[in-house]
């Protein structure tokens, strides 16, 4: 692949990411900060390192799993692989300021 197309096909990841809400909370999972590492490989594998607001997320399950299934459907992307982890632990700090204005925390 070219540097061109491993560009496109990682914007597509974001987009994509940034279509996946957290159920409890109307900002998308990018925005929020929860998204800590997007690793696109020459091989068509995305590995991505993702955290929850909090480690006893009633949705933790369904979230990784939307996020692997939606990924799996960009066009480029064979594999998908997804960590989940709490190190660092995720707080208000990590969000976009798109997301804070949006929930009227600026």
């Amino acid at each position: 692949m070219t540097p061109e197309e491993i560009l496109r096909v990682e914007q597509d990841i974001v987009l994509t990411l940034k279509n996946i809400y957290d159920p409890e909370i109307p900002v998308n999972i990018y925005d929020l900060g929860l998204i800590y590492e997007i690793d696109y490989t020459p091989d068509k594998t995305v590995n991505i390192r993702m955290t929850l607001t909090a480690p006893n997320c009633p949705m933790a399950d369904m979230l990784v799993e939307d996020v692997h299934r939606q990924v799996a459907k960009v066009n480029g992307v064979e594999q998908v692989n997804v960590l989940l982890t709490f190190d660092p632990v995720w707080d208000k700090s990590m969000m976009s300021e798109e997301a804070l204005l949006e929930l009227n925390l600026l």
